[in-house]
Protein backbone atom coordinates (compact mmCIF):
# COMPACT_ATOMS: atom_id res chain seq x y z
CA UNK A 1 0.00 0.00 0.00
CA UNK A 2 2.93 2.03 0.74
CA UNK A 3 4.88 1.67 -2.52
CA UNK A 4 1.76 2.09 -4.59
CA UNK A 5 0.97 5.44 -2.85
CA UNK A 6 4.06 7.14 -3.37
CA UNK A 7 3.74 5.57 -7.05
CA UNK A 8 0.44 7.08 -7.37
CA UNK A 9 1.85 10.73 -6.23
CA UNK A 10 4.69 10.33 -8.77
CA UNK A 11 2.40 9.82 -11.48
CA UNK A 12 0.70 12.70 -9.95
CA UNK A 13 3.17 14.51 -9.81
CA UNK A 14 4.48 14.05 -13.32
CA UNK A 15 1.27 14.29 -15.27
CA UNK A 16 0.70 17.92 -13.87
CA UNK A 17 4.50 19.10 -14.10
CA UNK A 18 3.97 18.27 -17.94
CA UNK A 19 0.55 19.76 -18.20
CA UNK A 20 1.78 23.15 -16.90
CA UNK A 21 4.84 23.46 -18.93
CA UNK A 22 2.83 22.78 -22.15
CA UNK A 23 -0.28 24.70 -20.89
CA UNK A 24 2.23 27.74 -20.30
CA UNK A 25 4.89 27.34 -22.55
CA UNK A 26 7.75 27.93 -20.04
CA UNK A 27 10.19 26.14 -18.78
CA UNK A 28 10.72 27.18 -15.86
CA UNK A 29 7.63 27.55 -13.59
CA UNK A 30 6.84 29.74 -10.76
CA UNK A 31 4.02 28.21 -8.07
CA UNK A 32 1.70 29.17 -5.57
CA UNK A 33 0.05 26.63 -3.24
CA UNK A 34 -1.82 25.95 0.30
CA UNK A 35 -1.99 24.35 3.21
CA UNK A 36 0.23 21.14 3.09
CA UNK A 37 -0.12 18.37 0.57
CA UNK A 38 3.84 16.59 0.64
CA UNK A 39 5.25 13.61 2.35
CA UNK A 40 3.82 14.75 5.63
CA UNK A 41 0.33 14.64 4.14
CA UNK A 42 0.77 11.50 1.99
CA UNK A 43 2.76 8.37 2.17
CA UNK A 44 5.59 10.34 0.39
CA UNK A 45 6.07 12.74 -2.02
CA UNK A 46 3.00 14.70 -2.06
CA UNK A 47 -0.05 15.77 -4.44
CA UNK A 48 0.14 19.29 -5.41
CA UNK A 49 3.47 19.50 -3.88
CA UNK A 50 4.11 16.51 -5.57
CA UNK A 51 4.04 18.45 -8.80
CA UNK A 52 6.65 20.92 -7.16
CA UNK A 53 8.82 18.30 -6.68
CA UNK A 54 8.68 17.14 -10.03
CA UNK A 55 9.43 20.14 -11.49
CA UNK A 56 12.41 20.12 -9.47
CA UNK A 57 13.20 17.13 -10.62
CA UNK A 58 13.27 18.17 -13.99
CA UNK A 59 14.75 21.46 -13.50
CA UNK A 60 12.07 23.57 -14.08
CA UNK A 61 11.09 24.77 -10.72
CA UNK A 62 11.63 28.65 -10.88
CA UNK A 63 10.13 29.06 -7.66
CA UNK A 64 7.29 28.26 -5.34
CA UNK A 65 5.42 30.38 -3.22
CA UNK A 66 3.60 28.58 0.16
CA UNK A 67 0.56 30.41 1.90
CA UNK A 68 0.66 30.18 5.60
CA UNK A 69 -2.80 28.92 5.73
CA UNK A 70 -4.45 30.21 8.78
CA UNK A 71 -5.75 29.71 11.51
CA UNK A 72 -3.98 25.98 12.02
CA UNK A 73 -0.86 27.32 9.96
CA UNK A 74 -0.43 24.19 8.19
CA UNK A 75 1.89 25.95 5.10
CA UNK A 76 3.91 28.03 7.76
CA UNK A 77 4.51 24.45 9.92
CA UNK A 78 4.51 21.96 7.41
CA UNK A 79 5.14 23.05 3.98
CA UNK A 80 7.63 25.27 5.26
CA UNK A 81 9.73 22.34 6.81
CA UNK A 82 9.63 19.96 3.92
CA UNK A 83 10.60 22.74 1.41
CA UNK A 84 13.52 23.78 3.84
CA UNK A 85 14.03 19.89 3.81
CA UNK A 86 14.64 19.72 0.40
CA UNK A 87 15.96 23.11 -0.39
CA UNK A 88 13.29 23.97 -3.06
CA UNK A 89 12.99 27.52 -3.91
CA UNK A 90 10.36 28.86 -2.17
CA UNK A 91 9.19 31.77 -0.13
CA UNK A 92 6.51 31.57 2.44
CA UNK A 93 3.40 34.16 2.26
CA UNK A 94 0.65 35.38 4.32
CA UNK A 95 -2.93 34.13 2.78
CA UNK A 96 -4.02 38.14 1.90
CA UNK A 97 -0.77 38.79 0.52
CA UNK A 98 -1.67 36.24 -2.43
CA UNK A 99 -3.72 38.21 -4.71
CA UNK A 100 -1.05 40.75 -4.73
CA UNK A 101 1.39 38.31 -5.53
CA UNK A 102 -0.86 37.77 -8.99
CA UNK A 103 -1.12 40.87 -9.36
CA UNK A 104 2.58 41.52 -9.46
CA UNK A 105 2.65 39.12 -12.42
CA UNK A 106 5.00 36.42 -10.22
CA UNK A 107 2.45 33.28 -10.25
CA UNK A 108 2.52 30.93 -13.54
CA UNK A 109 0.02 28.67 -12.11
CA UNK A 110 -1.53 27.76 -8.60
CA UNK A 111 -2.08 23.86 -7.34
CA UNK A 112 -3.61 22.63 -4.75
CA UNK A 113 -4.99 19.40 -2.99
CA UNK A 114 -8.63 18.35 -2.28
CA UNK A 115 -9.95 16.45 0.80
CA UNK A 116 -12.52 15.29 -1.76
CA UNK A 117 -13.58 15.87 -5.65
CA UNK A 118 -17.35 15.02 -6.28
CA UNK A 119 -18.88 13.88 -9.30
CA UNK A 120 -19.35 17.31 -11.08
CA UNK A 121 -15.93 18.54 -10.16
CA UNK A 122 -16.34 20.49 -7.57
CA UNK A 123 -13.66 19.97 -4.68
CA UNK A 124 -13.43 20.94 -1.27
CA UNK A 125 -10.52 21.66 0.70
CA UNK A 126 -8.72 23.71 3.22
CA UNK A 127 -10.17 26.85 3.67
CA UNK A 128 -8.97 29.37 1.82
CA UNK A 129 -8.76 27.47 -1.45
CA UNK A 130 -12.09 28.70 -2.79
CA UNK A 131 -10.33 32.38 -2.68
CA UNK A 132 -7.21 31.24 -4.67
CA UNK A 133 -9.60 29.77 -7.00
CA UNK A 134 -10.98 33.03 -7.39
CA UNK A 135 -8.51 35.36 -7.62
CA UNK A 136 -6.67 33.03 -10.25
CA UNK A 137 -9.57 33.37 -12.39
CA UNK A 138 -9.49 36.67 -12.50
CA UNK A 139 -5.73 37.03 -13.09
CA UNK A 140 -6.06 34.65 -15.96
CA UNK A 141 -3.56 32.00 -14.28
CA UNK A 142 -4.01 28.24 -14.53
CA UNK A 143 -5.78 26.35 -11.18
CA UNK A 144 -4.81 23.09 -10.35
CA UNK A 145 -6.20 20.59 -8.12
CA UNK A 146 -4.41 17.78 -7.58
CA UNK A 147 -5.67 14.67 -6.23
CA UNK A 148 -5.51 10.87 -6.15
CA UNK A 149 -8.50 9.16 -7.89
CA UNK A 150 -9.19 7.89 -4.41
CA UNK A 151 -10.00 11.22 -3.75
CA UNK A 152 -13.02 11.45 -5.94
CA UNK A 153 -16.68 10.47 -4.50
CA UNK A 154 -19.01 10.33 -7.91
CA UNK A 155 -21.81 9.74 -5.93
CA UNK A 156 -21.75 13.23 -4.80
CA UNK A 157 -23.67 15.13 -7.42
CA UNK A 158 -22.33 18.86 -6.49
CA UNK A 159 -20.28 20.69 -3.98
CA UNK A 160 -23.36 21.60 -2.62
CA UNK A 161 -24.12 18.70 -0.87
CA UNK A 162 -21.09 18.62 1.15
CA UNK A 163 -21.23 19.06 4.54
CA UNK A 164 -18.15 21.71 5.68
CA UNK A 165 -17.24 20.95 9.36
CA UNK A 166 -16.98 23.88 11.86
CA UNK A 167 -14.14 23.89 13.85
CA UNK A 168 -13.28 25.76 17.48
CA UNK A 169 -13.71 29.69 17.52
CA UNK A 170 -10.27 29.22 19.57
CA UNK A 171 -8.01 28.26 16.61
CA UNK A 172 -8.31 32.01 15.24
CA UNK A 173 -8.93 33.53 18.75
CA UNK A 174 -6.10 32.23 20.30
CA UNK A 175 -2.41 31.29 19.72
CA UNK A 176 -0.33 29.20 21.88
CA UNK A 177 -3.14 29.39 24.49
CA UNK A 178 -2.94 33.38 24.60
CA UNK A 179 -5.67 35.21 23.62
CA UNK A 180 -5.60 37.20 20.43
CA UNK A 181 -8.83 38.48 20.42
CA UNK A 182 -10.88 40.52 23.51
CA UNK A 183 -13.27 37.75 25.26
CA UNK A 184 -16.91 38.07 23.69
CA UNK A 185 -15.33 38.07 20.12
CA UNK A 186 -17.52 35.86 17.66
CA UNK A 187 -16.00 34.06 15.64
CA UNK A 188 -16.74 31.47 12.30
CA UNK A 189 -14.36 29.33 11.88
CA UNK A 190 -14.97 26.87 8.94
CA UNK A 191 -12.38 24.16 8.00
CA UNK A 192 -12.75 23.95 4.24
CA UNK A 193 -14.44 25.51 1.58
CA UNK A 194 -16.16 24.34 -2.32
CA UNK A 195 -14.25 25.69 -5.49
CA UNK A 196 -16.83 25.26 -8.36
CA UNK A 197 -15.73 23.36 -10.67
CA UNK A 198 -15.80 26.18 -13.61
CA UNK A 199 -12.75 27.88 -11.42
CA UNK A 200 -10.18 24.95 -12.05
CA UNK A 201 -9.08 26.04 -14.99
CA UNK A 202 -6.22 23.95 -15.30
CA UNK A 203 -7.70 20.97 -14.67
CA UNK A 204 -7.31 18.00 -11.75
CA UNK A 205 -4.29 16.03 -11.87
CA UNK A 206 -4.63 12.76 -11.09
CA UNK A 207 -2.42 9.53 -11.02
CA UNK A 208 -4.12 8.78 -14.36
CA UNK A 209 -3.78 11.66 -16.30
CA UNK A 210 -4.97 15.86 -15.91
CA UNK A 211 -8.79 15.82 -16.70
CA UNK A 212 -11.05 18.78 -16.88
CA UNK A 213 -14.01 18.60 -14.43
CA UNK A 214 -16.34 18.38 -16.64
CA UNK A 215 -14.54 14.82 -17.83
CA UNK A 216 -13.73 13.34 -15.00
CA UNK A 217 -16.73 11.64 -13.98
CA UNK A 218 -16.54 9.72 -17.83
CA UNK A 219 -12.56 9.35 -17.52
CA UNK A 220 -12.87 7.48 -13.78
CA UNK A 221 -15.75 5.18 -15.15
CA UNK A 222 -14.37 4.71 -18.85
Amino acid sequence: MLENDVADNVAIGDHGAADILARTGKTRITVLTHCNTGSLATAGYGTALGVVRSLQKQNQLEHVYFNETRPYCQGSRLTAYEIVTDKLPGTLICDSASGWLMQSGKVDCVITGADRVVANGDTANKIGTYMLAVLAYHHNIPFYIAAPVTTCDLTISSGRDIVIEERDPREVTNLQGQELSPKGTVCWNPAFDITPAHLITGGIITERGVFKPSQLKAKLTA
